[in-house]
């Protein structure tokens, strides 16, 4: 442990965001939450957390480049610092009171509440973050129960890599990355916010007249049990990228996601229709994605689309300005 006043400067991370590949319900846990089976990459597409210990007072948030509206007792990064704090307890170098304060900046570069898990991707990286300021070492018990009892996508992002995710999120198996080249993925976000907590509930209501445990359909289980194995034994890009059309209807969430924004469909559709290729859901929406086989052919996808969202030959839904990336999954962790 080194003692964290004597840090020269602050602590950064970079807080990739992720896609679902796949997105099974499995059925509903006794404690209430959904199970799931998702097969989930972490993408080059990150925010990037800055954190030094304060000289005094409240534990502070600075956003940038990000419009956050939910009030502090939301906010995940700090709760992803009191839980550490807890975590730790009184063990550090910093004496017998608890972890000093933080002061965080928070530079957003992946839109909020779209389906790409930014809170919980700045979540974990607040708990790495957090433990180094201190000069904790970084156990692995202490990192997953602080991740867990924070969020159920955070666990995922301490993988480092794709990962199969199940239970609600805390079962994490790590997969290899995509063999060769990596592919590249075009993401497009509407300028909508879903509640995933909405469209779990609408999910639950679309299934009240189907078997009595509200699990999703078996094919999408299969297909995500599917993924696994594949990526298990050395999926390459250009495969992936063959496997898009069954991969872009995985999603066991996109019917719930549509109840809830009806014109999200019809802009799936279109966005189809000009790209001439499957197109599917991430998480609970509204970010829309299509696969490339490489960063090149997605970065020429994006700036066709952003082009025709410009003249208004692709008409989005929601009445704020859609997002469009050109992104590559990451082989491992991100760059710290």
């Amino acid at each position: 442990m080194t003692d964290p006043s004597r840090r020269l400067g602050p602590v950064v991370r970079l807080a990739p965001a992720k896609l679902n590949l796949t997105l099974a319900v499995v059925g509903r846990r006794p404690d209430g939450y959904h199970g799931l089976h998702s097969v989930m990459v972490p993408l080059a597409l990150a925010d990037r957390l800055s954190v030094a210990p304060a000289a005094a007072g409240e534990e502070t948030v600075h956003v940038v480049g990000g419009v956050v509206d939910w009030p502090p007792d939301r906010d995940l990064v700090r709760r992803a610092i009191s839980t550490a704090r807890i975590a730790v307890g009184r063990l550090g170098p910093w004496g017998s009171g608890p972890a000093p304060v933080l002061a965080v900046r928070l530079e957003k570069r992946i839109p909020i509440a779209a389906g790409l898990g930014g809170g919980s991707s700045d979540a974990a990286a607040a708990i790495d973050a957090a433990l180094e300021a201190w000069g904790v070492e970084p156990d692995p018990e202490v990192r997953l129960a602080s991740a867990v009892a924070v969020g159920s996508d955070v666990p995922f992002f301490l993988a480092g890599g794709p990962a199969l995710v199940e239970g609600r999120g805390e079962a994490v198996e790590p997969l290899p990355a995509i063999a060769g080249g990596p592919p590249g993925i075009l993401l497009v976000t509407p300028g909508l916010r879903v509640s995933t907590a909405s469209v779990f509930a609408a999910f639950d209501e679309l299934r009240a007249f189907g078997p009595p445990v509200p699990a999703g359909d078996p094919a999408i289980r299969l297909t995500s049990e599917h993924l696994a194995a594949e990526l298990r034994q050395g999926l390459t890009a250009i495969r992936l990228v063959d496997r898009s059309g069954v991969l872009a209807v995985a999603n066991d969430l996109a019917a719930a996601t549509a109840v809830l924004e009806p014109a999200l469909p019809t802009f799936r559709r279109r966005l189809f229709r000009f790209l001439g290729r499957p197109v599917g859901q991430s998480g609970s929406g509204p970010t829309l994605w299509a696969l490339y086989p490489s960063l090149d052919a997605a970065e020429a996808a994006a700036a066709l689309v952003a082009d025709a969202l410009a003249r208004g030959d692709l008409e989005p839904p929601g009445a704020d300005r859609p997002t469009v990336h050109a992104t590559t999954p990451l082989p491992g962790g991100p760059d710290r």
